[in-house]
Parts: structure tokens; C-alpha cells; sequence
């Protein structure tokens, strides 16, 4: 298993230290520290105090959009600074340079770090993973551990037919794992974009009778709002699910402007939902899913909120969710657009680390 860039997860920026010859020292000296294996193919944030201590995230990116190689890292760095949980970050990578490159499908190294995971946040799309990587990934869903799927996660997977994992396809036809990873775990596939993409954005509506759900303490109506577009689902979702927050269509690209009136919203379809997932050996997971979640989302403070009580909700430990949890942005975070070969050219790994 190659040797992991562990970094403890700081906010330190030259701003914060002014022209000080110490600033200047610790400056550098944290800038060391996350960039000391410069050929390191993953990073890992050491949890700090907090709720979540002595407990592992791994959160999976990997798609070509919506730009999950900058939103991990940045969630990863709020769980672990501020609320104690180890976090490691997988990226998609070209194994001949070893950079971030989200059109390589089939390789994200790392995985075998959900062998000891308290939940995995998935962020991929259409990825075509060998059979020795999906095995990471079919051994811990099935092992009764909670799952936290975002935007592109509902389609994490376009595997052949005739692959041994073919069936967590998308779009599978094996009738025992209908429409695979995605409707069977999180609760829905691939179906379609309901508001126009690029041009009307996503605000968060509570759904009535579910205003105290642990999810949501701290976040009011219309605090959620992404400028990525409404997904299409089919109604009801499956089985237990129960969805907490709906995806008002918003006219423009900007939280101000005003929902988008007639059949779009009528009925409004669900952008965060729970549901349970019982896996071969019986065990039932608990999981959440939200077809928001890009980097750009991520700017937005009521959905970094409803990540963050979602993952202390997904581990078990909601009596630990206050309305003040601190959910702040760490170090300067300027996300790129969601869009297709939009993402940093020539970036590895620990880059992202700083």
C-alpha cells in the first residue's frame, strides 16, 4: 500500500501571520508538511478534537463535472479540523504521472483504505473500476457500513456487462440489483436533469413534518441553495427512503432569484433523502444521499451544514449535532465551474493538502 501525505488539518495562510519572521517560519514549515511526498497518490487529514474522533472517512472522487477533487478535500478538512475525524481522500488519477485526472475512469488508487472506515462519502461518476478496486468497494457496502452519496454518486458506475461487478452498473439489467450501486444503496439512478443545467440553480425547501430531523438542525428554509440544476428522480423513491429537503428549480444562477413557476416545481423532486441498505448478510446500513454536492455547492454554508450533521448523523452520533457546529470554509477555497475538462491540469494528490 503506497505511503499516504498525512497532513494536520491547520488554516494558515500569510495573511494570518503578516511580515513576522515567525509567520515566515510557519509558513514554510506547514507548507513542508503537506507537500513532502510530492509522488504520494492520496491524502489523509489526522482528526483533531471533536465528536468524530477515532473515526475514518474515505471520501471517493472521481467524475469528469462537477469537480469532486476540490470539494473532498475542502469537506474533509472542515470534518476533520472541526469536528475530529480522520479523513482520507481518494482522487481519479493517470497512473502513468500520477496527477488528478478526472477522464481516467478506471483508477483510483487508495481504496483499500475502506477496510477500516466508519463511512464512506462517494462522489464518482461513470467510473469503469478494476475488479481489484471495486472489491474495496463492494466489500464495504456490503459489509452493513453507512454510505453518504453525492450530485454524481447515484451514477458512480458504468461497468461492461460480462465484468464481475457489471451489476453495480447504472444502468444494469440484472434483475436482482436493478439499476445497481445506485438505486439499490442510494436510492435512485441516472434519470435526468429537471432544471435546465447551467442556467437555473437549486434552493433547498424542508419538507414538511421533517423541520427536527437531526439532518437539518441549524438550517432553515431556503438556506440550502446550489447553482448546479435540480436532478429529475422517479417518485416515490424506494423502499424506506425518506427525503428531508426538495430542490426548488430557481429562475437564475443566483440564490436571490425567484423559483421557477409551473410544472417544474410541481411537485418539486427530492435533493437529500435517507434510506436505509441491508446487505447480503443482513446487516442495514444507514445512508444518505443528495444530488447536490459540487464544488461550487460547497460555497454555499447551509448545504456545508447539512454534509456535515449528515456524517455525524451516518456514524451514529446525532446527539452530538448542535444548531452552531462550526461549518467554515478552511484556507482560501475558490472552486473552479462545474463543466466538462474544467478541472486543474498538472495537480497531484497534495496539492490539495495545503
Amino acid at each position: 500500500m503506497p505511503q499516504s501525505t498525512t497532513v494536520a488539518c491547520t488554516n494558515i495562510t500569510a495573511a494570518n501571520f503578516g511580515r513576522s519572521a515567525w509567520g515566515i517560519i510557519a509558513l514554510l514549515a506547514s507548507f513542508s508538511a503537506s507537500t513532502a511526498n510530492a509522488d504520494d497518490q492520496w491524502i489523509t487529514f489526522k482528526g483533531g478534537d471533536g465528536p468524530g474522533r477515532g473515526k475514518q472517512v474515505v471520501l471517493v472522487g472521481g467524475d469528469e463535472e462537477y469537480r469532486s477533487e476540490e470539494s473532498l478535500p475542502q469537506l474533509a478538512k472542515i470534518l476533520s479540523k472541526y469536528h475530529g475525524f480522520q479523513c482520507t481522500v481518494l482522487f481519479a488519477l493517470d497512473p502513468k504521472t500520477g496527477e488528478i485526472n478526472p477522464d481516467v475512469n478506471n483508477h483510483i488508487p487508495g481504496l483499500e483504505s475502506l477496510k477500516t472506515a466508519d463511512l464512506m462519502i462517494i462522489a464518482t461518476r461513470f467510473r469503469n473500476l478494476p475488479d481489484d478496486q471495486m472489491q474495496h468497494i463492494v466489500d464495504y457496502v456490503e459489509s452493513g457500513r453507512p454510505v453518504m452519496g453525492l450530485r454524481t454518486a447515484t451514477h458512480s458506475f458504468n461497468i461492461p456487462a460480462g465484468k464481475k461487478f457489471s451489476k453495480y452498473s447504472w444502468n444494469t439489467d440484472d434483475k436482482s440489483y436493478e439499476q445497481g450501486f445506485g438505486r439499490q444503496v442510494l436510492g435512485e439512478t441516472w434519470i435526468s436533469h429537471h432544471g435546465n443545467h447551467g442556467s437555473q440553480s437549486t434552493r433547498g425547501i424542508i419538507v414538511k413534518g421533517q423541520e427536527k430531523h437531526p439532518i437539518l438542525t441549524g438550517i432553515k428554509d431556503g438556506e440550502i441553495w446550489g447553482p448546479t440544476d435540480v436532478y429529475g428522480v422517479r417518485l416515490p423513491l424506494p423502499g424506506d427512503s425518506t427525503p428531508l429537503v426538495l430542490g426548488q428549480v430557481v429562475q437564475g444562477m443566483k440564490p436571490t432569484d425567484p423559483a421557477v413557476e409551473g410544472a417544474q416545481n410541481q411537485p418539486m423532486m427530492p435533493v437529500v433523502w435517507t434510506k436505509s441498505y441491508t446487505s447480503g448478510s443482513g446487516k442495514k446500513a444507514r445512508v444518505l444521499t443528495t444530488t447536490m454536492g459540487s464544488s461550487t455547492d460547497l460555497e454555499n454554508e447551509g448545504l456545508r451544514r447539512l454534509l456535515v450533521n449528515a456524517t455525524l448523523w451516518c456514524v451514529g452520533l446525532e446527539d452530538k449535532i448542535t444548531d452552531n457546529l462550526k461549518v467554515d470554509l478552511i484556507g482560501e477555497y475558490k472552486p473552479s465551474p462545474f463543466k466538462f475538462g474544467g478541472y486543474v491540469k498538472g495537480l497531484k494528490p497534495q496539492y490539495y493538502a495545503k
